[in-house]
């Protein structure tokens, strides 16, 4: 099996350069914010964050693509290889332009449509996540505070704390009476959002996390320290999750249960 030691070195490294821009941007009296085509907003700190990482990689990986939420994809002048990173430079961008601490910089490694390696960087929270393909998972502050995580034994739903993202859009989904009678059979349901929920589930402090929409930079970096944490990980056909669509991510026990149960639905009327 491939070594991604030195690649996850280097995502730390381009953690730090992205930390140290993101924290002197949050709560600043000046930050920029404007609007983006589908009206979800982009800050100068969003911008800034992805540009940063761009330019460390292309010094560091000549040869790897790089593909962006701000910016695109991008060809390396070296030629196109196999690998490509997916960068979120702020995942939670209404969290942090509002002040809330719940936002992180994403950071995965693709070899063609395969997430091998990911790293979730919090720096409010002062704790990061990474992962990949036979190394396990790791959760700190950094590389060298840090331990393995995995997620829980739980089987029932009776016993289950389930996480997911906003109702509205699973009634866009057409799937909000089965969310709802999810979260009547759990122990605990709370809506954690964006990278944390999953995170959560890695860490075995959640049983269940789904989402209905998403991209391919939300996901990519949490599919390789969801499943090195002993987790499950698809879409809501049981597909392989990679690219836009949905996700359905358990500690394994309760994969089946959970897609069964969602797998069901009309497309909703409601916009």
């Amino acid at each position: 099996m491939a070594s991604y030691a030195d690649d996850l070195a280097l995502a730390h490294l381009l953690a730090d350069t992205a930390d140290s821009i993101s924290v002197a941007r949050f709560r600043a009296l000046d930050l920029h914010v404007e609007s983006k085509p589908d009206l979800t907003p982009v800050s100068d700190a969003d911008k800034a964050v992805e540009q940063a990482i761009r330019a460390t990689l292309a010094r560091a990986r000549p040869r790897d693509g790089v593909l962006g939420e701000e910016f695109g994809m991008s060809t390396p002048p070296a030629g196109q290889g196999n690998r490509h990173w997916v960068i979120d430079p702020i995942d939670g961008t209404k969290n942090f332009i509002r002040g809330v601490p719940v936002w992180g910089t994403l950071i995965a490694l693709l070899e063609g449509e395969r997430p091998v390696a990911g790293l979730v960087s919090a720096p409010a929270l002062g704790r990061r996540w990474w992962g990949a393909l036979g190394h396990g998972s790791w959760a700190g502050k950094h590389q060298r505070a840090a331990a393995r995580i995995s997620v829980s034994a739980v089987r029932r739903m009776a016993d289950a704390s389930f996480c997911y993202a906003s109702l509205p859009s699973w009634e866009e989904a057409g799937r909000l009476e089965p969310m709802l009678q999810i979260m009547r059979d759990s122990w605990r349901s709370r809506a954690y959002g964006d990278f944390y929920g999953y995170m959560l589930l890695a860490e075995g402090a959640v049983d269940v996390m789904v989402e209905p929409e998403l991209s391919l930079w939300d996901v990519a970096a949490l599919i390789p320290i969801v499943t090195e944490a002993g987790g499950s990980f698809t879409d809501l056909a049981g597909g392989r999750a990679p690219g836009d669509g949905s996700a359905i991510a358990t500690n394994g026990h309760l994969h089946e249960e959970i897609l069964g149960r969602l797998a069901a639905g009309v497309p909703s009327t409601h916009r």
